[in-house]
């Protein structure tokens, strides 16, 4: 907590105060009229926070240097922890504050200059520096508690900022059911890869060959309430005349590809699109159910450096809807929006149509910023893009970042993923830029929903992949993502998931939470 000049207490009266000419309010107007003529930042700042106060934002609480993707992950693996390090946060308007409480983006996102400095009166000086000493000591205490887990969640996986944010965007009537552990299921998995033809080949892990089977038998238990099996009949019925659309990466067409499997073994889904055509549509027409995936890796609208080549970096305008799925969702009932690790990969970053930075590219004359500078950004001009569609009456769903889980090395040099059975959450912790990603769109959804509330937008929901998917190492492709003993090097996948696999799990999830909607 930031002590402001104003909030500081003032000291105890002098006993000769009577005798004294009463000139302090004089002094008073004089130091706060003078302070807007020798220091500008301050006067810029005092007009820039009016003006953010009428804004969205304002409902805010708080070239060979590019590096390819390969064949099939369709993403850049976030970096090491020296990689990150590594990449400064500048910029004349944005201030990047690693020793902030909340981190650079805290900062980042109110658009506040560096505070003017500060002015204590003689009588203030004592308390100001107590205060200090006490917002010091709170703040070791916190790291001290938490260093070995380098800020990341605590105890019983929750720290204390996770906790107030989950707590602002969950309903509180509602049992969490995204708190809990996985228990063994003897009886999974409920489709195979021969009875589903949805599953793409780099997430078909038993026809490649994956030996161990034991991570299909496992099921998500929350701690304080039961979550049913995916049950696909009931699932129909209670979708009748219903529409759903994915928005998102591979990870999004991941988790609508297990849905059509999950489905397949009660009902016959037409596939409408093209083969290589990114977005996808099914129809259940005994149902009058369809499903669709918008592709859209960043969420907003996007232009290739280099139009015949996606491996080039992107030029992100992180303040543009991406009308390809914007101008869509109006006729969908239910819109599960998510996106991750395409964040990771060289880009350009446009506000106002103005270059204001980049990540990982080789230009020095442009500010070179973090990843979550976009993600954030993203975010927000997508679940504003939620609230502005005028003709959407249905609810919108943020799947929260499933963390990858690359073991002995990074992606590009060696990590590989080959546990077998899931983590407890004694045994984990959300860290780094998975735990920044996660605080991001918590902190997103908060805002959309109230803006949504205030101005009659979107319902927003939260759909919290992130703290059980911490504990599902053992599902993804690794290797078994294509066929084996090719004399070609394949980088390890530890990103997506296999099909059966456990994000099978994330539709009874979605069950649950279409039926209180319902």
């Amino acid at each position: 907590m930031k002590l402001q000049v104003s909030e500081l207490p003032l000291g105890k009266p002098q006993q000769t105060r009577r005798k004294t000419p009463k000139i302090a309010p004089l002094i008073a107007l004089t130091v706060l009229l003078t302070i807007p003529l020798y220091y500008p930042a301050f006067r810029d700042s005092s007009k820039k926070l009016t003006e953010v106060s009428n804004t969205y934002e304002s409902l805010e609480d708080p070239a060979e240097e590019t590096i390819q993707p390969t064949s099939h992950l369709e993403y850049l693996a976030p970096p090491t922890k020296e990689e990150e390090l590594s990449q400064p946060c500048s910029g004349e308007a944005e201030r990047c504050d690693e020793n902030s409480e909340g981190g650079d983006d805290t900062m980042v996102r109110r658009h506040v200059p560096a505070p003017v400095g500060r002015r204590n009166v003689k009588g203030r000086r004592t308390k100001a520096r107590r205060a200090k000493r006490d917002v010091v000591h709170r703040k070791d205490s916190v790291r001290e508690e938490n260093k070995s887990q380098k800020h990341t969640t605590a105890g019983n996986g929750d720290d204390d900022r996770i906790q107030m944010l989950r707590s602002k965007v969950m309903d509180e009537d509602k049992c969490d059911l995204f708190s809990g552990e996985w228990e063994p299921n003897p009886e999974g998995p409920y489709y195979t890869n021969e009875t589903c033809n949805a599953i793409q080949e780099h997430q078909n892990c038993l026809k490649f060959g994956r030996p161990d089977t034991g991570f299909l038998q496992w099921r998500w238990k929350p701690d304080d309430c039961e979550l049913p099996i995916f049950d696909p009949v009931q699932f129909l019925e209670l979708v009748r005349g219903k529409s759903i659309a994915f928005v998102g990466d591979s990870v999004a067409r991941n988790h609508m590809q297990s849905l059509v499997c999950l489905l397949s073994s009660t009902s016959t889904a037409v596939d409408l699109s093209h083969p290589l055509d990114q977005n996808k549509r099914y129809e259940f027409n005994e149902h009058d159910f369809n499903i669709s995936m918008f592709w859209s890796p960043y969420l907003v609208h996007t232009e290739k450096t280099d139009p015949n080549d996606e491996k080039r970096p992107f030029n992100l305008h992180l303040d543009e809807f991406n009308l390809n799925w914007t101008t869509k969702i109006a006729s969908y009932d239910y819109v599960i929006i998510s996106a991750g690790h395409w964040f990771f990969r060289p880009t350009y970053f446009y506000l106002n149509r103005q270059l204001v930075g980049c990540l990982y590219c080789p230009e020095t004359d442009v500010s070179h910023l973090k990843a979550s500078f976009s993600y954030r950004r993203a975010f927000r001009t997508a679940l504003r893009a939620i609230n502005d569609a005028a003709d959407f009456g249905g609810v919108a769903f943020l799947r929260t970042f499933a963390p990858s889980h690359f073991e002995g090395g990074p992606w590009d040099k060696g990590g590989d993923c080959v546990r077998t059975a899931p983590l407890r959450r004694n045994e984990t912790a959300l860290e780094d830029y998975s735990l920044e990603m996660y605080l991001i769109q918590l902190e997103e959804l908060r805002i959309a929903k109230r803006a949504g509330r205030r101005n009659g937008g979107a319902r927003f929901r939260l759909f919290d992949a992130t703290k059980p998917m911490l504990l599902r190492p053992d599902g993804h492709p690794s290797k078994y993502g294509h066929p084996q003993g090719l004399n070609q090097s394949f980088a390890k996948d530890c990103v997506h998931w296999c099909l059966p696999g456990p994000i099978d799990s994330w539709n009874d999830l979605l069950q649950q939470l279409l039926e209180r909607e319902a």
